[in-house]
């Protein structure tokens, strides 16, 4: 009831019209920060509940800043095309708390494990990097490479901690259970399932591979080309249960697209671990689609008969606008609803028109998305949109710069 009467409720007030587009939007985890990464080097700071600019870090990083990740109420990390990540506290803003090294392009994506205070991030160079924030100093944290593929575009860790996901340009979405961020990864220390196609309802049970698009893995160490499909094949469970880090590789069914491909351009995770929400457009960019899969935990993937442990439940098509930029979607914090950039708005998409949890809810068979309501209050393309942890409130942030707000009008 309260996001069926929600409208746009202002614009935050900006200092500077310098700072171009607005990549991502962040919430601290009380709600009482709203952090705004720009496309010229700036990260802005409001207060979400009175629209107030807080600062304006002009500095923060020397070429586009791409993403936020706040560590707690206090501590966040920003990542940049310039290869850096910087680490910041907003009891002191006028310098870094430290500037992290170690990507050799630009970064995109950034995650953080509460358990071991562990850093993640990931970029186009390929890597996902661990950072140790417990040993952190003013020259920076201890660092290693942790995994590496090609045509990287975004990785995100489940709530738990329990798993990795990857997605790349070439449509394929990696997946490696039961994760061990200690251990370092090269091609050959870690079991591979067999990559295939992500299951719909009425081919659960089915065994064959994905087709042409499934023979490689995207993986690769040296330089080398892809596994072989004998490497995919080779068995993958030790006796009594999963191993550590074993890598799923799947090819993500997308509607309309079996054929053509499609590039896995944003990457969401469920709340409660329940699903993942990926932005898929063509190879020939004229066609986006939002998409929700299921994670099926169950039996143990056996290399005879490979079960893919993800099931597309819920798509819908989007607003093809805005070609080249990547749309940053999000689920509500009782993942209920989904929000989504949609041409120069957002539309408030849900698994029915009750907006019921996804357990309660799940189709036999691929369903739309039910839009509970869209939301316009741009002049431009809306690339990011976010929820409010803590408040009934929704920001999305467009390609000319602007911030804007929703919250319920009665």
């Amino acid at each position: 009831g309260l996001y069926g009467a929600i409208q746009p409720a202002d614009s935050v007030s900006l200092s500077t019209r310098t700072h171009g587009a607005v990549f991502n939007l962040e919430y601290s985890p009380d709600g009482s920060v709203l952090t705004v990464a720009c496309e010229q080097t700036e990260v802005l700071l409001f207060d979400p509940i009175s629209s107030k600019h807080i600062k304006t870090l002009s500095e923060a990083h020397e070429d586009c800043v791409n993403n936020i990740r706040f560590l707690d109420n206090r501590l966040f990390a920003t990542c940049s095309d310039d290869t850096t990540i910087a680490l910041w506290d907003l009891r002191k803003l006028n310098t870094k708390v430290c500037t992290l090294h170690g990507h050799t392009s630009w970064v995109k994506n950034i995650e953080y494990d509460t358990n071991t205070r562990l850093l993640v991030t990931s970029g186009f160079d390929g890597n996902v990097i661990i950072w140790d924030t417990n040993r952190c100093t003013e020259d920076g944290c201890p660092h290693k490479k942790f995994f590496h593929t090609r045509f990287l575009m975004r990785m995100r860790l489940t709530p738990d901690c329990s798993k990795m996901l990857i997605s790349t340009s070439s449509g394929y979405l990696l997946i490696l259970h039961d994760l061990d961020l200690n251990k370092s990864l090269e091609v050959g220390s870690y079991p591979i399932l067999r990559a295939r196609r992500t299951t719909s309802s009425s081919d659960i049970t089915s065994s064959g591979s994905s087709g042409p698009r499934a023979v490689g893995s995207p993986c690769h160490q040296n330089n080398s080309g892809p596994l072989s499909e004998k490497t995919l094949s080779r068995p993958s469970q030790r006796e009594g249960g999963s191993p550590r880090n074993s890598l799923e590789v799947l090819t993500p069914e997308v509607p309309g697209e079996r054929d053509r491909g499609n590039c896995i351009t944003s990457l969401q995770l469920h709340p409660k671990g329940w699903a993942t929400l990926l932005r898929c457009s063509s190879n020939t960019d004229d066609q986006e689609w939002t998409c929700v899969y299921e994670f099926q935990e169950g039996a143990p993937v056996r290399p005879v008969s490979p079960r893919c442990s993800l099931r597309l439940t819920h798509c819908i098509e989007e607003a093809n606008v805005g070609r080249g930029y990547i749309k940053e979607l999000c689920f509500s914090p009782d993942g209920r609803m989904i929000s989504s950039p949609h041409g120069f708005g957002i539309r408030l998409l849900g698994f029915d028109a009750h907006c019921s949890e996804l357990v309660d809810c799940l189709p036999r068979e691929a369903s739309p998305l039910r839009e509970i309501r869209s939301l316009y209050s741009h002049n431009d393309v809306v690339l990011t949109t976010k929820f409010s942890p803590t408040h009934c409130q929704i920001a999305s942030g467009c390609l000319s710069g602007r911030v804007s707000l929703y919250q319920p009008k009665f």
